[in-house]
């Protein structure tokens, strides 16, 4: 896995340090709330588990799992819930917990869906955030880190779902992913 890395864009320290900030100013902005973090499966689930533990109030948690990547580099632009909440979400605070915001058009589609099933609030905590490649007006509450129009993986983020257990974010090399 190592030699289809280009270089590491972000160190295991560096995201552990941006977690606990994230997770501190969640837990003073929603002191005294009850929190619903939901997961967007699968690239979430590392930074999601190290996330809550950052948060100090009291929470819950839930998955979706959403597809418009399939097994490809590029986003299909159709977004599909594969998996929907267990919870019921009227009257609550939703985090909504993504690993990287791109096109914004998996985010504006959960946030209107959840919207529509009654949440009170629905905030947006991404660890990676690519803003020039926005085609939908979607802007997190809570971002890790900018990163530029590169291919990453690791710390969940995948290629053909390989690569989500690298403990780094790395730009994948683009040999690996090109034709």
């Amino acid at each position: 896995m190592l030699n289809d890395i280009e270089r590491v864009l972000l160190s295991e320290q560096q995201i552990s340090d941006k977690v606990k900030e994230i997770g501190a100013a969640i837990s003073k902005d929603f002191a005294g709330q009850d929190v619903l973090l939901v997961g967007i499966l699968k690239g979430s689930v590392v930074f999601m588990a190290d996330l809550m533990r950052a948060i100090t109030i009291p929470l819950a948690i839930d998955f979706m799992a959403v597809s418009s990547y399939g097994k490809g580099s590029k986003s299909s632009g159709v977004v599909k819930i594969v998996k929907d909440l267990q919870e019921d979400i009227e009257g609550k605070n939703i985090i909504v917990v993504e690993d990287i915001l791109d096109s914004g058009r998996t985010l504006s589609y959960l946030r209107k869906h959840m919207m529509a099933k009654g949440a009170n609030k629905v905030s947006i905590v991404t660890l990676l955030d690519k803003p020039e490649r926005r085609v939908v007006d979607v802007f997190p509450d809570y971002t890790g880190f900018n990163v530029p129009d590169e291919f990453v993986v690791g710390y969940g983020l995948d290629y053909s779902e390989k690569y989500r257990n690298l403990p780094f974010i790395g730009v994948l090399k683009p040999s690996v992913y090109q034709d």
